[in-house]
């Protein structure tokens, strides 16, 4: 059970990434004002890889998928940080959307794992 509610989270994770940067990009072509949607949200998701990674060692999922979890909180730190750093160094700026690439990418790349890991029958492999 465990692993399943480990890939609903992961999709959830995944869902959130894609509205994040739909509010970023609203906020950016066609509302400024709504930039504060885009800075709000992210509280709302941002403890999912946490809970994912409490999950993991409930399923007594593969080490890895703990640091993949993990990986995800910090990369969300890391978006924090060039997000808050762009008015001393206005370059860090310019990482926040490639963060954003990492972030979702690591996210697709759990889901799929997770995937496998709920459902996928021992034994079969993807073709």
């Amino acid at each position: 059970m465990s692993r399943i509610i480990y890939f609903y989270l992961a999709v959830i994770f995944a869902l959130c990434l894609a509205v994040q940067v739909f509010l970023a990009g609203y906020a950016i072509f066609v509302d400024p004002v709504k930039w504060d949607y885009h800075t709000t949200f992210v509280k709302i998701f941002e403890y999912v890889p946490i809970f994912m990674l409490i999950v993991s060692f409930l399923g007594r999922l593969p080490a890895s998928m703990r640091w993949l979890s993990f990986s995800l909180f910090l990369l969300i730190m890391l978006m924090y940080a060039t997000a808050s750093l762009t008015s001393q160094a206005p370059i860090a700026g310019a990482f926040h959307p490639v963060a954003a690439l990492l972030i979702f990418w690591l996210s697709i790349a759990i889901t799929r794992k997770a995937w496998r890991l709920a459902y996928q029958p021992a034994g079969v492999q993807e073709v």
